[in-house]
């Protein structure tokens, strides 16, 4: 693969690409003003020796040869009309000229002001009527077509070269004011595209490198805050595999050895489906966390009615919260409450949210499973009489992790997957889930969905636990 050309070689040659095109247009405009400017003046000098030449030969037949020397050492051809109206004159150029310019039409009213082209230059007649219908012309050319104007139009080609080595002078000393602080910040986010996250870009230079620098910045920083969570993450998840793989473990070699024996066999059995459990259910929680993100994520979308899903979730959970001597209850309606949603998903949802609920909250205290419609949607709460938290931990609640970390050996925690697990069902399923105080002293987690349109019949939930 061709090898991009640097932002200096780039600068410079933008820089000397503007100034040539500048320097082609002011010379081109240079150029033009110098023509006409010497064409003026070399008409008005040839018109006003024009008028001292008619002059003098008011009452002079024949042009002094000293006054035609002076003449033609100025690079001025004499062309005289006879009264017959022929020309006459030593440059046959000239002569050619004066005709063309138009000499016979010269009257003392109207003198010539002309110019013509012969031989592919432009030459300037000034004609001057004189007595008896006689008539005299000065040919002339014009003065940047000589020595003088070549001269002049040399010098402003060489104040535009000069102009060209000034660009690509000033180009480079702006590449490399432009090109030091970018090669700094490429070697940041270079070096952190390999894993470091200790360096920064310092602020200087024009104001937009400022800011991508900046950038950088913000970058680092972010990038450190969320490897640092997610290696909390990982440490809290490995923490909760152990567990229970310890228990596994251990019971296994117990029963390989004979250790356990007889009556206490089926008790060991159980203990070890139990651990086996949490260890299926935190990989799957993993797994559909880690699916979440990609797009070919499915969900069954269904016409759902939440009065029955709430319903069946009750049966469950109430068994549960009885059995933990926690009080359960169900706040719905009788009628239906229609939504379009997966209700395999959902039921998902609202399980973990009850079983992080039954998890912190104290036998005698209450687990509320709500249901009520708002206009166009649906709203389901959980809500306990546990501890609750604080503020800022409802603003963090569905952060990866990050209640567990806070409250590991405080109170019973979980995985620290569920929320972001929940988070990440309910806006999929194209809902809101937030978190906040309940009045039942602890908690309150509130999904709420989109209400679906009127259609029959409606699709009952699958049945789930």
């Amino acid at each position: 693969m061709k090898r991009a050309s640097s932002l200096a070689v780039r600068t410079t040659a933008l820089c000397l690409a503007v100034a040539g095109v500048m320097a082609v247009v002011a010379g081109g405009i240079a150029v033009r003003l110098v023509a006409t400017a010497s064409r003026e003046l070399t008409q008005q000098t040839l018109a006003d020796q024009a008028d001292v030449v008619a002059a003098q030969l008011v009452d002079a037949r024949v042009l002094a040869p000293r006054l035609k020397e002076i003449l033609e050492g100025q690079g001025v051809s004499v062309v005289r009309q006879g009264a017959s109206g022929g020309l006459v004159g030593d440059d046959q150029a000239a002569v050619q000229a004066a005709r063309r310019a138009g000499i016979g039409r010269v009257t003392a009213a109207r003198p010539l002001h002309g110019s013509a082209r012969v031989n592919g230059s432009v030459l300037l007649v000034e004609g001057r009527a004189i007595e008896g219908r006689r008539a005299i012309a000065l040919v002339g050319e014009v003065a940047t077509a000589k020595g003088t104007g070549r001269r002049l139009i040399s010098n402003v080609v060489f104040a535009l070269g000069i102009g060209l080595l000034v660009a690509s002078g000033a180009g480079w000393l702006l590449a490399r004011r432009l090109a030091g602080p970018l090669r700094r910040t490429a070697a940041v986010a270079s070096a952190m595209s390999h894993g470091r996250r200790d360096l920064r870009v310092p602020p200087e230079g024009p104001r937009e490198l400022v800011e991508v620098g900046e950038s950088i910045n913000a970058l680092a920083n972010a990038l450190a805050h969320s490897e640092a969570r997610q290696r909390e993450f990982l440490l809290s998840v490995s923490h909760e595999l152990r567990t229970p793989l310890t228990a596994v473990t251990g019971f296994a070699e117990s029963l390989a050895d004979g250790v356990v024996t007889g009556d206490e066999v089926p008790e060991v059995g159980r203990v070890i489906g139990q651990e086996a459990g949490r260890l299926n259910r935190l990989v799957s929680d993993l797994l559909d966390l880690a699916r979440l993100g990609a797009d070919d994520f499915r969900l069954d979308l269904v016409d759902v009615d939440l009065t029955v899903l709430v319903a069946e979730s009750a049966t469950v959970w109430r068994s549960r919260c009885a059995a933990a001597g926690v009080t359960f209850s169900v706040d719905a309606p009788a009628h239906p409450v229609p939504v379009h949603t997966d209700p395999r998903r959902l039921r998902q949802v609202v399980d973990g949210l009850a079983e992080n609920a039954l998890r912190v909250t104290p036998a005698g205290a209450p687990i509320v499973l709500a249901l009520h419609a708002i206009p166009g949607a649906a709203v389901l709460e959980v809500r306990d009489g546990g501890p609750g938290l604080s503020e800022e931990d409802y603003q963090a609640a569905f952060a990866r992790g990050v209640l567990h970390s806070r409250y590991a050996g405080v109170r019973p925690v979980g995985t620290g997957v569920g929320l972001a697990l929940a988070h990440g069902l309910v806006t999929r399923m194209g809902g809101t889930i937030e978190a906040g105080p309940a009045r039942e002293g602890g908690a309150r987690f509130t999904v709420t969905l989109p209400l679906a349109a009127p259609r029959e019949p409606i699709t009952q939930p699958l049945r789930v636990g």
